[in-house]
């Protein structure tokens, strides 16, 4: 049985000085409802999934969302909270950060890079990256956005029902927003702003539902002494009373990263700004790169998003499995399945420069962050990201495994973060005999079992079970679901 003492004392290094700071299946770039829901779907798959947001959600400067089922009225950033939450319940990872890069590599192998110098490598990546709202270039349209000035009747119209409502006219969209507010309010009126005002098609219609239409240039949108929207000043030096104010933004899909990957937008329908083009699995053009939500289609409400992520998800997923089932096939072996012996297990993480993410399991963290620090034993550690998690937060850590190149990679990640535990290399017949000692026996979420708080008896004999009972030769069983668990016999 080989150990390996790591001697570095916490603090000496950081994560930064790998080549590699994360590796995952998914990729995600943006957290908002498409990227979250497509990060679910993906955990919930057992993916190693991870959401990367840069904090900029459209809908921030809203109080509340509406028209989404089961949330209607809920602060944007609470919404999110709960998706984020819900994501790391299943393992996901959520990071907080701004992709500055995307390249592709070896196929359908990416790696991005990240402002704070992190990078992420990933065998797919989603693009979740919303829109930016180009505003008009008016005057306090811009500070009242999302409050007194508005573009969607199905997000803000309800709240402004029976309203004075005045629609600034600067593009295609203009009658037809004015139509659609005319249903929640018959005091609407156009401000044509853009000098061309509605076509001759559109007026007649227009007059018959009592909408007017006025001829003048826009100074700005007024407001009063508490900051509410009272009207819209002309050029002229009138006043339009106004209880809200309705615009036409340019929406413009956040596509800049895509032009890395040889992707460009296209026009969105009816010329209301860029989007990107992708098929009914959410796939775009460049292989291995799949988008969601409003980067995707410009109209796209909070519930429309999430559904597109989640979708978007479960074909990512698709796409991967058959990639494993292919690269199965073709292995060394003849398509036959490895097994659960070290070279089995080396084999597995020499196939990839990081099997797993680095991130530590969402269970784990979830489960002892509210332990008092003691001893752990991870049984089954691989590449060490949950012991080096715990041996940050002052845990006194020994990882066991049974494969050499895990417990190697396990090391030099642990000298780069700066944290001090110990690596055992066993084999699985003397797994299954090793006396343990400590306060935490942690077991791979592949066992089906979490953490076992154990105790030392008086004697100094072998800890005995609290809690829980756990299965007999773990270690032929390592890495695989026990479909069948016989307790130890109390001693």
């Amino acid at each position: 049985m080989d150990e390996h003492e790591l001697t570095r004392e916490h603090g000496q290094a950081t994560h930064g000085s790998s080549p590699t700071d994360r590796t995952c299946d998914v990729a995600i770039i943006g957290g908002g409802a498409a990227g979250l829901a497509a990060g679910l779907q993906l955990a919930r798959s057992r993916r190693s999934v991870l959401v990367i947001d840069a904090g900029s959600p459209r809908n921030a400067p809203a109080t509340h969302m509406h028209g989404y089922l089961g949330h209607d009225g809920r602060p944007p950033g609470e919404f999110l909270a709960i998706g984020r939450e819900e994501v790391r319940r299943y393992g996901g990872g959520v990071l907080d950060g701004t992709v500055t890069s995307v390249h592709g590599h070896g196929g359908t192998r990416f790696r991005l890079a990240l402002a704070d110098g992190t990078t992420v490598a990933a065998r797919r990546v989603v693009f979740a990256t919303g829109l930016v709202d180009q505003l008009p270039d008016i005057p306090g349209v811009r500070e009242q956005w999302g409050r007194g000035v508005l573009h969607c009747p199905y997000c803000h119209g309800w709240e402004v029902r029976d309203r004075e409502i005045a629609v600034i006219g600067t593009g295609p969209m203009t009658a037809h927003q004015a139509l659609l507010f005319r249903q929640l309010t018959d005091r609407v009126t156009i401000v044509a702003h853009d000098g061309e005002g509605p076509s001759d098609e559109d007026r007649p219609r227009l007059e018959a539902l009592g909408i007017g239409v006025l001829s003048a240039r826009v100074a700005e949108v007024a407001t009063g002494e508490e900051g509410d929207v009272v009207g819209v000043l002309l050029a002229d030096g009138r006043l339009l009373p106004a209880d809200a104010v309705v615009v036409a933004p340019r929406f413009m899909g956040r596509t800049e990263l895509l032009g890395e990957l040889g992707l460009t937008p296209i026009e969105a329908p009816m010329g209301t700004g860029e989007m990107v083009a992708v098929d009914q699995r959410g796939a775009t053009d460049a292989p291995g790169v799949y988008a969601a939500g409003n980067v995707t289609d410009v109209s796209a409400q909070v519930l429309q998003a999430a559904a597109q992520g989640s979708r978007v998800g479960a074909m990512v997923n698709a796409d991967l499995v058959h990639e494993d089932a292919d690269r199965a096939t073709a292995s060394p072996r003849g398509g036959v399945p490895l097994g659960d012996g070290a070279e089995d297990w080396d084999q597995r993480y020499g196939s990839e420069d990081q099997l797993f993410s680095g991130a530590v399991n969402g269970a784990l963290a979830a489960e002892a962050t509210s332990l008092e620090p003691g001893r752990a034993l991870d049984l089954g550690c691989g590449e060490g990201a949950d012991a080096i998690w715990l041996a940050a937060r002052g845990w006194e850590v020994t990882g066991v495994d049974i494969s050499g190149l895990a417990l190697e990679r396990a090391q030099v990640t642990a000298e780069a973060a700066g944290v001090l535990f110990s690596l055992v290399a066993v084999s699985r017949r003397r797994l299954g005999r090793r006396r343990v000692r400590g306060v935490v026996l942690f077991l791979p979420p592949a066992l089906g079992l979490r953490l076992l708080p154990l105790r030392e008896a008086d004697d100094g004999s072998p800890p005995r079970r609290r809690h829980r009972r756990f299965p007999r030769r773990l270690g032929r069983r390592l890495g695989r679901r026990v479909a069948r668990r016989r307790p130890n016999r109390s001693p």
